[in-house]
């Protein structure tokens, strides 16, 4: 069904997964205010005492999955370039893509 008005609907995400390198007090208050809950590990050489405990950072350990499958999916050309300009033959070749690395895994 589908929704009324036009743009994108507005929603926003309930956490989100970062590195290291957004580890920030200012960013962490500004993400709380908007009822986002920000996971990522502390930089080393911060100063101020940590805000948050391991239990958080379990999910952040299962991150490298998704960037190893962005990162093969990088490895098809046609894919990174699109040469498509219809989204229909676009989603074939992910398709064919997927199929192809989900081969290579057996």
């Amino acid at each position: 069904m589908p929704r009324p008005g036009r743009g994108r609907p507005r929603k926003s995400p309930r956490r989100l997964i970062y590195d290291k390198a957004a580890d920030s007090d200012p960013l962490r208050r500004r993400l709380r205010r908007r009822g986002i809950d920000q996971i990522c590990p502390h930089k080393a050489n911060r100063v101020k005492p940590a805000t948050q405990d391991g239990r958080k950072l379990r999910r952040y350990r299962h991150r490298w999955k998704i960037e190893r499958s962005i990162a093969w999916i990088g490895n098809f050309r046609r894919l990174v370039v699109r040469y498509e300009r219809q989204i229909k033959m676009y989603q074939a070749f992910f398709h064919v893509a997927c199929l192809l690395i989900t081969l290579r895994q057996f």
